[in-house]
């Protein structure tokens, strides 16, 4: 029976609005939503209500993640270009979608310890350990680590993108190398480290970031920049609280599925920094007289 346009509670579809399909192209064909929604393959046997819920939970993480990916790689090479307001804006919305992926934290702490164990044993080995897009975010910040690319060997795509991160300058690197352009004096063996190597303190720094911070002003894009390279890290670093204790909150110190040892070795994480000289600074901030 066909619905009235004047039935109760409903709106009636105007007549501009396109509904035949058959030589256009639809909102599911341009997202290709029938490949996208039928990704979610649950494996457990018998089938598990709360498997769905793992799997997008993770998928959507990756969806994320490859945003990022591209709005720090454009950040960075923007910074290479000094087109320094353009990359802000790429890592302003690298924070909004941080913000997104801590909360989504939430969702997957609704799962139980009990309600997990279901299906856990199905996952094999498979860990979000595993995640390319992870390690190269990472590499992009500067916590670059060579031996992770063992991890990949298996999966040539993964292996060639990591490998790249690996030996291209971090979005750290090009901001100080933006800042010796712009003639502060950035020492010449920071400028010229290999940039296959984590990043790690350098005090010598230190220095050149109280002077921006003591007249921010003055230095009003630097110290703009520092400010926000601070949200990037400080919004990493909840994030990774926010997996150790929904870790935690579903299987206590169990050893993770892909051999490690779980809740303590994501802990150690929290202590791996991307702009420690930044942070550094502060307590060389004097107090104003």
């Amino acid at each position: 029976m066909e619905q009235r346009d004047d039935a109760p509670n409903t709106r009636a579809i105007e007549e501009s609005v396109v509904t035949d399909f058959s030589e256009r192209m639809s909102y599911g064909g341009y997202l290709d939503l029938p490949t996208l929604l039928s990704a979610q393959r649950p494996i457990s046997d018998p089938p598990h209500h709360d498997e769905l819920l793992f799997i997008v939970q993770h998928q959507t993480t990756e969806l994320w993640l490859k945003l990022v990916l591209h709005e720090l790689e454009s950040a960075r090479d923007l910074l290479r270009g000094d087109e320094l307001a353009q990359a802000l804006k790429r890592i302003a919305r690298v924070k909004h979608i941080q913000r997104t992926l801590t909360e989504q934290w939430s969702v997957l702490a609704t799962l139980t310890p009990t309600e997990y164990l279901q299906f856990r044993g199905f996952l094999g080995n498979a860990s979000g350990f595993q995640s390319a897009q992870y390690r190269a975010v990472e590499f992009m910040l500067g916590n670059k680590h060579r031996k992770m690319l063992g991890v990949f060997e298996h999966d040539p795509a993964s292996t060639a993108m990591l490998t790249e991160a690996l030996e291209s300058p971090s979005l750290y690197d090009e901001f100080l190398r933006m800042l010796a352009r712009a003639g502060y004096p950035i020492p010449v063996e920071v400028l010229d480290r290999d940039v296959t190597e984590a990043w790690t303190y350098r005090p010598e720094l230190v220095p050149v970031f109280a002077s921006i911070y003591a007249d921010p002003e003055h230095h009003w894009a630097a110290y703009e920049t520092c400010e926000e390279l601070v949200d990037l890290e400080e919004n990493f670093q909840l994030w990774r609280f926010r997996h150790l204790k929904t870790v935690e909150r579903i299987i206590g110190h169990k050893p993770g599925t892909g051999g490690s040892s779980g809740a303590p070795f994501l802990e150690r994480a929290l202590k791996l920094t991307f702009f420690p000289e930044l942070y550094a600074v502060r307590t060389e901030i004097p107090e104003p007289r």
